[in-house]
């Protein structure tokens, strides 16, 4: 119902005028690098926001609901879960009402469900509000990552990727420094004041979303940014190869054990940081902060440098990295080991996501990309549904998350072997 009704109100003709593919090359700004400039404040609110701030609000949220850490641990699960559902459902709903309309659907969802938040009690209410706001997160994420294969070709999609997920970034790095605020003015009511502002963030994003997305470069009448790549005599841009399904398991394998892992790190670092290392609230959110900022050329970095290295190579380092900000996390080397954990961290955590948007744009060409990374993300909603909820479980048991980040290192370590071992795509779409 809520689909339809956004379907009646933003219809498919632009809100802009439209410019003819004459016009193109004497624009100053291709509109996809507005998608991309959208993109990244719905990925600010839909990840960054209604995600990531869990992580600060999480301990101050537990002493006001008065909940132990598997349970908190669950109501982060809860979301994943949501999460889990809205990226099988994604395709479908993408086919049928375009990725304009789930997107403005899914922030929709997101705003409303973080009003609920804000003023939720006890554990059932915050598990089901936050379930909702993960269905929110995959209806807005899944088509906004989908659209970069649609308005870059294969020589920009890294780079177009990393810009967007740079919103988490900044997300992070705003949690870090208005939660700690939140709660000295707020006090025990800190947190559920930051579920309201995160709340009345997501709304204007969710305006602006409305107002400013384009499904597909001929809403505007241009062309895809970047160099078209044009086929070998004889040869055609296929639409399905033999294999492809395997090739999608062993992409999608890899995307398991990226959400697997880092959203353990992301979930409990700052309960570790209070609890473990004794820093107060306000120090660990500036260490997270750092994060957030780190994380902010992620993206576009290690997006860049797979545009030319290849994806595979691309997603080995980024693993490498990872693996070794968890062993640091794990090992507890003292302080100085713990910041350059964050920053290692920080550095390679939204690339994964960014090559992997370019990855199904090369490997499987645009008519098949949006259904491909929702497939793929399915794999990676499994992972951060699991990986959140057995480092709940082992903080609890052995009162230290050691042995998660530990855990968590291991599995990287395996995935950035396994990356190598991709293939290289056939060509570029």
């Amino acid at each position: 119902m809520l689909l339809c009704a956004l379907q009646i109100l933003l219809p498919d003709a632009p809100l802009i005028p439209v410019q003819n593919k004459t016009q193109q090359s004497s624009s100053k700004l291709h509109y996809g690098w507005v998608i991309v400039a959208i993109g990244f404040l719905i990925i600010f609110s839909c990840i960054g926001l209604a995600r990531y701030a869990y992580t600060m609000l999480l301990p101050s949220m537990q002493a006001g609901l008065g909940l132990p850490y598997d349970r908190m641990g669950f109501i982060g699960t809860g979301n994943f879960c949501g999460y889990l559902l809205s990226v099988i459902l994604a395709p479908r709903m993408i086919r049928r009402y375009k990725p304009r309309i789930v997107i403005t659907g899914g922030l929709l969802l997101i705003t409303l469900s973080l009003f609920g938040v804000s003023v939720s009690h006890g554990f059932f209410l915050p598990l089901s509000l936050y379930f909702l706001v993960g269905m929110g997160t995959g209806f807005a994420n899944i088509p906004t990552m989908a659209l970069i294969s649609y308005w870059f070709r294969s020589d920009q999609r890294g780079k177009a990727a990393g810009l967007m997920i740079g919103g988490n970034g900044a997300a992070i790095v705003l949690a870090g420094v208005l939660v700690p605020y939140l709660n000295r003015s707020f006090g025990a009511n800190g947190w559920r004041a930051g579920w309201l502002l995160l709340g009345i963030i997501a709304l204007i994003v969710t305006l602006l979303a409305a107002w400013l997305v384009r499904n597909h470069p001929s809403d505007r009448g241009l062309e895809p940014l970047g160099k078209a790549a044009a086929p070998s005599p004889g040869q055609l841009i296929p639409h399905e190869h033999r294999g492809d399904g395997a090739l999608l398991a062993r992409i999608g394998m890899l995307y398991l054990a990226f959400g697997a892992t880092f959203m353990v790190y992301g979930t409990f670092i700052v309960t570790t940081m209070v609890r473990e290392y004794g820093f107060s609230e306000a120090k660990a959110g500036m260490y997270w902060s750092w994060a957030g900022f780190f994380s902010l050329f992620s993206g576009v970095l290690f997006g860049m440098l797979s545009d030319r290295i290849g994806r595979k190579h691309g997603l080995a380092l980024v693993f490498a990295v990872q693996s070794i900000a968890y062993l640091l996390a794990g090992l507890k080397p003292g302080g100085i080991g713990l910041m350059i954990s964050i920053a290692l961290y920080g550095s390679a955590v939204f690339a994964i996501p960014a090559i992997m948007a370019a990855a199904v744009g090369d490997y499987l060409g645009l008519s098949r990309a949006a259904a491909a990374f929702s497939t793929i993300t399915i794999f990676f909603a499994a992972g951060q549904t699991v990986g959140p909820a057995m480092a709940g479980i082992i903080g609890k048991t052995a009162g230290s998350f050691s042995n998660a980040y530990l855990l968590a290192a291991t599995v990287t370590a395996a995935a950035m072997i396994f990356a190598l071992f991709l293939p290289k795509p056939d060509m570029d779409m």
